[in-house]
């Protein structure tokens, strides 16, 4: 059977999510990193910064400096995050089964799918442009760096395939800094070989490569002739979800504890129906300032994705705590025997509660 891999991806990751969320500066190059007066190095940055000579792991400072328009951005993980979670809830609705590669990208294996792929990845590519408003791009090819540089050469939103033979054709005139592996002291090594361009990697002989390069030299003369069994370690939709809130003063208020906890069964609603998931079991942790956290959980009589559902067990479980005669000081929710949601019923592939 023919691998087919899939690479989907969210290019320069951090700097489109600000530039999304800050479409005033959507004409003004955007840049992602540490603090410029703190020596902080960028993190990310948009096709037209990078254009500009704007480079990964360079100092800010230096990026302002060769790119004087740049509209700066400290890095906001939380944020970054949350975005992640809901890319790949909508990629997990066209194929369930995917592996996370950072926070903005992932391999799938459709070898077994009868779909065509790449009709499989115009769905995940209009999906995310429609509810996220985040330019998609997505490789197919027969191993994941044939994949991932075929999404590479797409293009913003574009989707490329190479078909299973053309990996050499693709291969060949591409540079080897794109091989995985491939850092400034490698490439120097092959160029000192003759060696500038993945073909011309692939045409030197394993006796040329290993008393320079060891088995490291091997493995990358594997990826430049196309050769790439790497698995697609795969897992599908989470098998819990959690939130939690601080309570700086700590509290006894019961009604204050039922609204903090309203707003997390509302958060935990809303994540479960972006992913089209349903909740089989409520556990509730509080956090007491005098003494260990005290846990309950129950199962539903009925899986549920409803926040009103999810937060009347939540206070079902308060009930059966001490919260109220001693002050809460944090609370948490989490969502566990996480099924997916599907039109002819409520229920598919139940976890058990105590996984």
């Amino acid at each position: 059977m023919t691998r087919t891999i899939l690479y989907t991806e969210l290019p320069n990751f951090y700097a489109s999510i600000e530039r999304a969320d800050h479409p005033e500066d959507v004409a003004r190059p955007v840049v992602v990193g540490g603090d410029p007066r703190k020596r902080g190095l960028v993190q990310s940055a948009s096709a037209d910064a990078q254009a500009k000579g704007v480079e990964l792991e360079m100092p800010m400072l230096e990026a302002v400096r060769r790119c004087p328009e740049v509209r700066i951005f400290r890095t906001n993980m939380l944020r970054y995050r949350e975005v992640s979670r809901q890319l790949f809830a909508c990629l997990r609705r066209e194929f369930d089964q995917l592996e996370a590669s950072g926070l903005g990208a992932a391999f799938f294996d459709l070898s077994r799918d009868d779909r065509p792929p790449a009709e499989i990845a115009g769905r995940m590519r209009d999906v995310v442009q429609r509810e996220m408003g985040l330019p998609l791009r997505a490789g197919i090819g027969s191993g994941k760096l044939i994949a991932r540089l075929a999404a590479e050469e797409a293009g913003p939103g574009g989707i490329r395939r190479i078909a299973c033979g053309g990996e050499a054709e693709f291969l060949h005139p591409l540079r080897v800094t794109r091989l995985e592996g491939v850092g400034t002291k490698t490439a120097a090594t092959l160029a000192e070989l003759g060696a500038q361009t993945i073909g011309e990697l692939a045409a030197l002989s394993r006796e040329e490569l290993e008393p320079a390069l060891g088995t490291h030299g091997l493995r990358i003369l594997g990826f430049a002739v196309g050769h790439d069994d790497r698995p697609v370690r795969a897992r599908g939709h989470p098998r819990s979800i959690s939130r939690e809130v601080t309570l700086q003063e700590g509290s006894r208020d019961l009604a204050a504890i039922s609204e903090h906890l309203e707003r997390l069964a509302q958060n935990l609603a809303a994540e479960l129906q972006r992913q089209g998931l349903f909740a089989a079991r409520v556990s509730l942790k509080l956090r007491f300032p005098d003494q260990p956290n005290a846990t309950r959980s129950l199962t539903l009589a009925e899986p549920t994705a409803a926040a009103a559902e999810i937060q009347a067990a939540a206070l079902a479980l308060v009930e059966r705590t001490e919260a109220g005669s001693r002050a809460v000081v944090s609370l948490g929710l989490q969502l566990a025997g996480l099924l997916r949601q599907v039109a002819t019923g409520r229920q598919l592939d139940l976890f058990p509660a105590n996984s």
